[in-house]
């Protein structure tokens, strides 16, 4: 039951009011399968829901203090006494006896008001950071997800350039052994095919690690075919400013900082209980025979008013007053650099978004442009017109924009799911089905006067490329050089000339 009722939770905590996003692309049903499975399994947000019932029950443990202790007791033994003046003096009595008491508190200096307030803070504490690690966990289940997309192409990749070096390393062995081609050009075939197969191997590996990665995330095997998305692109900010706000008010570890604060402070005040009298309301009824050792009493009917006050206790509850001021002065802390972080996070993810598009844009273009030039050194080869240096260069090329290219385009959908992750929506995003558990907090929690002070929204500034300040320096530099001379005409070959020795075939 705790994981289904575990899945319940987060997807209905993640996709509630208070941290409602606008609908983005619909994902592919592995991505959306493999974010819910991790989210139900994974072990780090089963134990962050078990902490938050621990603390749920924890209000329920403080809370009893407000109900009247209710005891029985019984008690069977023998008194022995000496009182002068009785006749004997000397006496020994069998006790026995049965008895019911009731204790009711009245006040403790609001010792009992303040730990259920503390324990309050601390359940919607920990309901945040379980929030917190719904939105991290299906975070990885997305990045697990597109490095196994990723590493499967770079794979593809690396067997494509492995069959263009082998391609030219046949064609090179097949002129050397005819006599018309050079052994050194050989050994450099050889040389490139060996890196081709050294890359392919290095790419099965990396698919191997990031495969059983997201086995750990994830529970399972990824499944043989995975479906490539467009990426969660719908739905962002519109701009820095706004991912920052988002990230400071809506981050789950965020919220969850502030709580923390705010249980401390409510203990902080329960402190100062120490220093307040304990007024109880006690009534308790014996029946039995010698009660508590008195000859012939059978039965006790006591009420009363019971007042104790501490008043030293070796300066002990003063220094905890102060360990506790110290402790706020901490969560305060804490809470400002989870937000900062958090604002840090947002802020890097939304520019990686921004950046990454426009650098996939030249991407294309680069590999677009070398694999044609890849194409026509090949052509220029076949007919001599190329060196085999200059078409190795070319497979590597072509091989490297590829690979540049499908790392963009992967950084940019995990980017994507980054962005949403830091703002406590990427559950939402993956089009997670909202269930109703009864178990999310109320919709209209807000930080309030205990927001991060030391977190402003201060988007950074972004240094422009200045493409048009770098074409001009360009055109100044080229400007500054020397013209090149114009080549001299060819002198005419003379009329009847020796052939030039050929050099031997190596």
């Amino acid at each position: 039951m705790i994981p289904t009722t575990c899945i319940a939770l987060a997807v209905a905590a993640c996709t509630s009011l208070a941290h409602a996003q606008p609908a983005s692309a619909p994902a592919t049903d592995e991505l959306r399968a493999a974010a819910q499975r991790a989210i139900q399994t994974n072990p780090e947000v089963t134990a962050r829901y078990n902490a938050f019932r621990a603390a749920t029950n924890e209000v329920d443990v403080a809370r009893g203090a407000y109900y009247p202790r209710v005891d029985v007791n019984a008690d069977v033994g023998s008194t022995r006494d000496r009182v002068d003046n009785r006749v004997p003096e000397d006496q020994t009595l069998s006790r026995r006896g049965v008895g019911l008491s009731v204790t009711q508190l009245l006040w403790d200096g609001l010792a009992t008001q303040n730990s259920v307030s503390r324990f309050g803070h601390a359940r919607v504490g920990r309901y945040f950071e379980f929030l917190d690690s719904t939105e991290q966990t299906a975070l990885e289940a997305a990045r697990a997800h597109y490095d196994v997309l990723r590493f499967r192409r770079l794979v593809q990749f690396a067997e494509d350039s492995y069959v263009q070096h082998k391609l030219t390393f046949d064609q090179i062995q097949s002129r050397v052994r005819a006599g018309v081609g050079r052994g050194v050009d050989l050994e450099q075939g050889t040389a490139r095919l060996a890196l081709a197969q050294s890359n392919l191997t290095t790419e099965i590996a990396n698919l191997h690690d990031v495969t059983s990665r997201y086995q750990r995330v994830v529970g399972v095997a990824p499944p043989a075919q995975l479906a490539l998305d467009a990426g969660l692109s719908q739905g962002l900010p519109a701009s820095a400013a706004e991912v920052q706000t988002q990230a400071i008010t809506r981050n789950a570890a965020v919220s969850a900082a502030v709580e923390n604060l705010r249980a401390l402070r409510a203990q902080s005040r329960g402190t100062r209980s120490a220093f307040q009298p304990i007024v109880e309301a006690r009534a308790r009824a014996n029946e039995g025979r010698n009660l508590f050792g008195i000859s012939e009493q059978r039965r006790d009917v006591t009420g009363e008013i019971v007042l104790s006050w501490n008043l030293f206790n070796g300066g002990s509850d003063q220094a905890r007053v102060r360990q506790f001021a110290d402790l706020v002065t901490q969560a305060t802390d804490l809470r400002d650099r989870a937000c900062r972080d958090a604002r840090q996070t947002a802020s890097i993810a939304f520019n990686d978004t921004q950046k990454l598009a426009d650098q996939i844009k030249l991407l294309q273009i680069n590999v677009a442009s070398i694999e044609k030039a890849r194409d026509a050194y090949r052509q220029q080869f076949d007919i001599g017109q190329r060196s085999l240096l200059d078409l190795l260069n070319a497979e590597n090329e072509v091989y490297t924009a590829r690979r540049a290219l499908a790392n963009a385009e992967h950084d940019l959908r995990i980017a994507y799911a980054r962005t949403f992750a830091a703002t406590n929506g990427l559950a939402g995003a993956l089009g997670l089905s909202k269930l109703d558990t009864g178990a999310a907090l109320e919709s209209d929690w807000a930080s309030g006067e205990d927001a991060a002070m030391r977190c402003p929204v201060a988007p950074a500034d972004i240094v422009p490329t200045r493409l048009d300040e770098l074409d001009a320096r360009a055109k100044a530099l080229a400007a500054s050089r020397p013209t090149p001379a114009a080549p001299a005409p060819a002198a005419s070959a003379p009329a009847a000339s020796a052939p030039a020795a050929t050099p031997p075939k190596r």
